[in-house]
């Protein structure tokens, strides 16, 4: 088996677990046009990391789109995979299949010529998928990409018709809106879609891409996979200064501000969210994150003095109620018992992490997918509080006031508790789901019986 990219490290962890005469070769390439260190080590002796030589980085074509950018950055890499798994995997053992993220469909031409199957990786839902899916029968019907004051949408895998504000920002530009069409088309190549949810959560989603009028691959739903946070040798005093005032505070009390590894805002709206944090008077962590100068591609940085933004005196009115911090062990967070909502930017894994934990999330969604995201929790699914829908750090509707921020919070910790309910209650969902006889659990080993087949013809 060949991964490419470094997204299923657990996955790959589970088939040996039920097959161990399976070998995983996970390739890894970079594609994020970012300084962002990502260590991955092969934990488990049928785990082999192979990591590509370096190509050119087009940024220049990220005055078009990132998708675009990372598109035919990844198509530079074509060479070299073919070069690994001919190299380094095939003296070795037959190959069953390669498993691809959304971004690598041209690995699946890799995969033809060495006449194996290839499987996609979804990483995000599947309402989202389905989307995806639904952007190349739109683009031919219309020939146009979205507008934000189009009237909204039927798209299948949604329950509700979906506003085109909550739409991701690729959507409204000719490039992105082309680029992940394009994509979309060639997932319908792959033998199987591997994607990271819950059929019990998202099953309108799952059961429209079932009924889908235009054949689709076999769609297997495998989450919620949960990552396993590691902590870094410069992270750890911050981790035990945070875990520490943690176990100092009564259950449930506390509201867990994080907004992604990419999330960060000006000093204005992190002004304005004091404010509103201060106004509610309760308990909060709050991960603060410094938005990188423009034109620079870099992760979000911390600020050596939280008073630059903060209002005066801000620390010292709130030094029992709440601590500031950049980066933030949010998995660890997210499980501990004091920990009660969660402002989110809605990234899927981070959804994934608060159901898994019982957590309900206050939904201020940043870039990417994670305003349709929201709108889905929120509207179809009834498992999140609205803060914002439609929040974009890349214009629009850009601004949050302390008195939206106040009430959204208010709500999740002291309102009736009608979505806590519905959140515990998909807690245990979710963990059935991954058990024994559940339904990730079973899809999972149906999955492995599916590629095992297309080896042992291989070996026939």
């Amino acid at each position: 088996m060949v991964v490419i990219e470094d997204i299923a490290a657990m996955q790959a962890k589970r088939l040996i677990s039920l097959r161990d005469q399976i070998t995983i070769n996970i390739i890894l390439q970079y594609y994020i046009p970012i300084t962002y260190s990502r260590p991955l080590k092969a934990s488990h002796a049928h785990i082999k990391i192979i990591d590509l030589p370096g190509v050119n980085r087009p940024f220049e074509i990220l005055q078009q789109s990132v998708e675009k950018y990372a598109t035919v950055y990844i198509e530079n890499y074509k060479s070299h995979v073919r070069d690994a798994i001919a190299d380094h995997v095939l003296p070795n053992s037959f190959v069953s299949g390669l498993v691809i993220d959304m971004f690598c469909t041209t690995m699946i031409d890799v995969a033809n010529e060495f006449k194996v199957p290839s499987y996609l990786f979804f990483t995000s839902g599947a309402g989202f998928l389905g989307l995806l899916l639904h952007l190349p029968g739109r683009y031919d019907r219309l020939g146009t990409f979205f507008k934000p004051s189009d009237p909204e949408s039927v798209v299948p895998s949604y329950v509700n018709p979906v506003p085109a504000n909550v739409l991701p920002s690729f959507a409204y530009m000719d490039t992105g809106y082309s680029c992940f069409a394009n994509h979309a088309r060639r997932f319908k190549e792959t033998k199987g879609i591997v994607v990271n949810t819950i059929f019990e959560l998202e099953y309108h989603a799952v059961g429209s891409l079932l009924d889908c009028e235009t054949e689709i691959p076999p769609v297997y739903t495998m989450g919620p996979l949960i990552g396993e946070h590691h902590v870094q040798p410069s992270d750890r005093a911050k981790f035990g200064k945070i875990m520490t005032w943690l176990e100092d505070q009564p259950p449930k009390s506390v509201v867990f501000l994080c907004f992604g590894s990419f999330g960060s805002f000006d000093e204005a709206q992190l002004r304005e969210i004091a404010v509103g944090l201060e106004k509610r008077g309760k308990k909060f962590l709050w991960s603060v994150r410094k938005t990188p100068p423009a034109g620079q591609f870099v992760m979000p940085g911390e600020y050596a003095n939280h008073d630059k933004f903060l209002p005066p005196g801000f620390l010292e009115r709130t030094k029992d109620v709440g601590i500031l911090c950049g980066w933030a062990p949010q998995v660890e967070v997210l499980a501990h018992r004091v920990t009660g909502g969660f402002v989110s930017h809605c990234g899927w894994n981070s959804i994934l992490e608060s159901l898994w934990h019982g957590v309900p999330i206050v939904t201020w969604p940043v870039s990417a997918e994670q305003q349709i995201n929201a709108s889905q929790m929120v509207r179809d699914l009834g498992l999140a509080v609205e803060l914002r829908l439609d929040y974009r750090r890349d214009g629009g509707n850009h601004f949050v006031v302390a008195d939206e921020i106040e009430k959204a919070v208010r709500c999740v910790m002291d309102g009736d508790g009608e979505v806590r309910k519905r959140v515990e209650e998909m807690s245990e969902v979710c963990r059935k789901a991954v058990g024994d006889g559940g339904s990730s659990s079973t899809t999972f080993r149906h999955l492995i019986e599916v590629m095992l087949a297309s080896l042992d013809k291989k070996e026939e």
